[in-house]
């Protein structure tokens, strides 16, 4: 999401408001309110105060990027999850400590996946190819 203005037209499913809500929609509002932190906020300010403004610009990408990715990532993981045949993530450990799930590509697979997912909306730098 690069859009700052909240009140933009939609450009993608994730832009549609759901339900009863209008435009904006939560991710418009959050990109905007990151925005304003960073853009205006952020240089008019120093010490403790800057840094806790630099915090809750990441926390807010953070966000978008969840609300992004979110649902994707959920439906791809429990598809793994149920491919491993486990019902969810304490499941799986539950299985991986009783040996009930073989330590093979498929599970390496699943957690590396698992893994990227979690990095992907945290922090994508850290993610490498």
């Amino acid at each position: 999401m690069t859009r700052t203005d909240p009140h933009d037209a939609p450009t993608g499913p994730l832009d549609v408001p759901s339900g009863p809500h209008d435009v904006p929609t939560a991710a418009q509002l959050v990109a905007a309110v990151r925005d304003f932190l960073q853009t205006d906020v952020l240089p008019a300010v120093e010490g403790r105060v800057r840094y806790h403004t630099r915090v809750a610009v990441i926390v807010l990408a953070m966000v978008e990027r969840e609300i992004e990715l979110g649902p994707a990532q959920a439906d791809q993981h429990a598809a793994r999850l149920a491919e491993l045949g486990v019902a969810g993530d304490a499941d799986l450990a539950a299985a991986i400590r009783e040996g009930r799930v073989e330590d093979d590509a498929a599970l390496v697979t699943a957690l590396e996946q698992a893994v990227r997912a979690k990095l992907e909306v945290a922090n994508p730098g850290y993610l490498t190819d």
